[in-house]
């Protein structure tokens, strides 16, 4: 809460979401997710939590009692994305949680083929969509390429879906996105991970007219999980030095 709160500060909204332990029973995760609903409730700008389906083992009423706090709350409920398998059993909490008259958000994968699909009908429930590249391979095609499928969901997306948010820290890609659905009239924002450089990003956002926002994950899981990305692209781990770096040096020179 302190990070969304200085993030607040700058105009900048938060997501946040909680990383659960293997050894967390649904109940838990369920209660703890609750509660970041009454955390944020007052965060400007509006903050939205995060929603890990398989966490809470996809249960039906786990699920709503946390949809009916965010939408006493008029907060949005998004659903992360997982590995490959747990595609299907999420959307259809997705369905179920429209059903009940909730704000609705859901993350699709360029990395899965399977996503292009998914946007066509997220633009039918009329939810919001973040776009990211994705952790876990697509089983039915491995070799997918994960920018080039990351435009095509944006593509899918573009003048029909009601609001997107394009999750990356590659500035390119960012920007090219970006284009594209404000080309098609689509409402979109630039939603970046806490922990990253976003100075290369800002700019982009900036010069595009659209929000930004920060997803502020947190959890005991969260600091394995970040590492384990370290494998997929080194670059991490230069950011990391090197944000932290500049952020140190700001602080010293702030306090001048």
């Amino acid at each position: 809460m302190k990070v969304a709160t200085r993030l607040g500060l700058e105009g900048v909204a938060a997501t946040i979401g909680y990383f659960h332990h293997q050894d967390d029973s649904p109940l838990a995760v369920a209660e703890i997710t609750r509660s970041i609903v009454d955390t944020i409730a007052g965060l400007e700008p509006v903050g939205y939590v995060s929603i890990k389906a398989p966490a809470c083992l996809y249960d039906n009423n786990l699920i709503a009692s946390i949809v009916l706090k965010a939408r006493g709350e008029g907060i949005l409920a998004h659903f992360d994305s997982h590995e490959f398998h747990t595609a299907d059993a999420t959307l259809e909490c997705v369905r179920q949680t429209v059903a009940l008259g909730a704000r609705v958000g859901l993350t699709l994968p360029g990395r899965w083929r399977r996503s292009v699909e998914d946007a066509r009908l997220t633009c039918q429930l009329g939810i919001r969509v973040r776009v990211v590249k994705g952790e876990w391979g697509d089983p039915t095609d491995p070799g997918r390429d994960r920018r080039q499928g990351f435009l095509e969901v944006v593509d899918s997306l573009a003048g029909q879906a009601r609001e997107v948010a394009v999750a990356t820290h590659d500035p390119q890609l960012a920007r090219e996105s970006l284009s594209r659905l404000l080309d098609a009239g689509t409402k979109c924002e630039l939603e970046l991970l806490n922990g990253l450089p976003k100075r290369n990003l800002l700019p982009i956002a900036k010069e595009f007219g659209v929000p930004v926002r920060v997803y502020i994950p947190f959890g005991v899981a969260w600091r394995p999980y970040a590492l384990s990305k370290l494998g997929d692209d080194p670059r991490i781990l230069w950011w990391l030095v090197s944000d932290g770096f500049h952020g140190l040096l700001s602080r010293l020179n702030n306090g001048r």
